[in-house]
């Protein structure tokens, strides 16, 4: 079996074809183009963010019968133009979860105590104590949407550090334990003073998270986003921080990341939040440590060698 690997990975990705006795072409500056003209040879296809997978991409590749995917999130794959042709799909949503776990306790801990604000004032010679006074973690409700790999890595280590979680899965039931309560949205809205989202971004995800969204929250509170930036209507995030609504946020995601390509109204917004002393922001990195990027490939392997039935 011949499968083309089209973005830049881990080395270890070129252990593969030994491991599997697969044919491996690697490819990681490859242009669409030059894919296209290529991809009809292939069984296989790896993929990390360059492309999007579309039925005009899949006319170009008649022998196609699997796309992996080195990351979470298939939103730049046509899944059901896959389904179709009978192409099976792997993401490697394992591979990163506890980076993004870990991140956004990063993000979280350093919004709660000042650390951003802090650190660049006491290198500059100012020691402010009492204006950089921190709020504790602990004894926090935090809803968390959608509990699969990420959110349930997420809910872990947020109950270590004494904080009831509440989570809500519109596709999975059954979960709750002693540590975490399995909720309804209305008790999210109702209870939360923290809100992280672990959803993917569909169809049916895109823009929810709006205005009319914010206004179901009973009080203000704290907002997390290191899933997808379309997700959230980047306006109305404003808007909720302006009026109190939230409190503040850790954002790992933009609803536009191209940030030279902004329009008028988002560079306005984008100001707004780059301003605001209670608003943390990282260039979408959640999910992306040193660790996590080796462990991808392995996630990767093991599903492609179910997939051939060779384990």
């Amino acid at each position: 079996m011949k499968v083309l690997i089209v973005d830049e990975m881990h080395d270890s990705i070129v252990q593969m074809p030994a491991e599997l006795g697969l044919e491996v072409d690697y490819f990681p500056n490859i242009s669409i183009e030059e894919v296209k003209a290529k991809v009809a040879d292939y069984e296989g296809l790896i993929i990390r963010s360059k492309f999007f997978i579309d039925e005009d991409f899949l006319k170009n590749a008649p022998k196609l019968r699997f796309i992996g995917r080195a990351g979470a999130g298939l939103d730049l794959i046509d899944i059901e133009a896959c389904r179709v042709r009978n192409i099976e799909i792997f993401a490697a949503n394992e591979g990163n979860r506890v980076a993004v776990a870990e991140h956004l306790i990063g993000m979280i801990l350093s919004l709660f105590n000042k650390i951003c604000i802090a650190n660049p004032e006491v290198k500059a010679g100012v020691w402010k104590r009492e204006e950089n006074r921190g709020e504790e973690l602990f004894g926090k409700t935090v809803g968390i949407i959608g509990y699969g790999n990420n959110g349930e890595a997420t809910a872990s280590r947020l109950v270590a550090f004494g904080c009831k979680v509440l989570a809500y899965d519109k596709y999975r039931y059954g979960f709750g334990n002693q540590y975490l309560k399995e909720s309804t949205l209305d008790e999210i809205f109702r209870e939360t003073d923290i809100l992280s989202l672990h959803i993917p971004l569909t169809t049916e995800t895109q823009n929810w998270v709006n205005a009319a969204f914010f206004e179901k929250f009973s009080k203000p509170f704290y907002f997390c986003n290191i899933a997808r930036g379309e997700i959230v209507v980047l306006h109305d995030l404003v808007d909720a921080l302006k009026s109190g609504k939230i409190k503040g946020a850790c954002l790992d995601v933009l609803e536009n990341e191209k940030l030279s390509k902004l329009t008028e109204s988002q560079k306005v917004d984008f100001e707004y939040l780059s301003n605001h002393q209670a608003v943390i922001m990282t260039p979408h990195i959640a999910g992306w440590t040193f660790e996590s990027y080796k462990r991808i490939n392995q996630v990767l392997k093991d599903k492609i060698a179910r997939f051939l039935d060779i384990v």
